[in-house]
């Protein structure tokens, strides 16, 4: 299930690309399937082995071209251990809403773009996550749980404060939002309650399927209720004044 929209990135053969907060590596692998040299980055041991396992196992079958190299990192993302303008594309999905010193990460993630890149970054969209917040302390009040509730407006400015255009913006995920909904009202744990396992079964279906149906009805819905927004920017290339 992916958040952002490759196809507006022109992610390609030898794109450097980082996807930072990783997780299970969705972002990632789509990268790497598309001939970029990609770092997966994360602080979370587990999850970067297992996505290690994957780039392997992707490789050792053709999913991604053999000129392609994908690499899994743990690390800090208030400190990137690369120099700066790395990178072709920053990807930060899912991740701003859990760190504290967001505008910290977000340095970090203008930093390693090289001048003429792109950044996108996705985070929970306000009223969705207004409503999770409401009907469910458990949904954030956790370690390493959800910090902050963004306004995209908000996020866009903090973004551009560091120099950056916004090219691009969009939502995702509405199918998304009743499903979490359900669970903070019965509970996050309930996921053997029978109306969770119904309504995850019909996700995992309509994933695998992604009947016409469907994808019309969720690309109508996202504007009201998607549950992510993706912001598209452009880091400005360095231009050298006339001697």
């Amino acid at each position: 299930m992916l958040t952002i929209d490759f196809d507006r990135l022109g992610v390609g053969s030898a794109t450097r690309v980082i996807d930072v907060g990783c997780g299970a590596g969705r972002h990632a692998f789509e990268a790497y399937r598309r001939g970029a040299d990609i770092v997966a980055f994360d602080q979370d041991a587990d999850e970067i082995d297992a996505v290690a396992t994957m780039f392997a196992a992707m490789a050792q079958v053709g999913e991604a071209p053999a000129t392609a190299v994908a690499e899994a990192v743990r690390g800090d993302a208030l400190a990137l251990p690369y120099p700066d303008g790395t990178f072709d594309c920053v990807i930060a999905s899912e991740i701003l809403e859990h760190i504290p010193a967001d505008d910290a990460a977000i340095a970090e993630l203008v930093r390693v773009l090289r001048p003429g890149g792109t950044l996108v970054v996705t985070v929970p969209r306000w009223l969705p996550e207004r409503i999770c917040w409401w009907l469910s302390d458990e949904y954030h009040a956790n370690e390493g749980g959800h910090v902050r509730i963004y306004r995209a407006d908000e996020l866009r400015d903090k973004v551009t404060a560091r120099g950056l255009n916004l090219v691009h913006r969009h939502h995702a995920h509405a199918l998304h939002a009743p499903y979490w909904w359900l669970k903070c009202l019965l509970g996050v744990d309930k996921d053997d309650h029978a109306a969770v396992r119904l309504y995850h079964r019909f996700l995992v279906w309509d994933m695998m399927r992604r009947p016409a149906l469907t994808r019309v009805t969720e690309a109508a819905m996202n504007p009201l209720v998607g549950k992510s927004v993706a912001l598209y920017f452009h880091k400005p290339a360095v231009r050298y004044a006339q001697i």
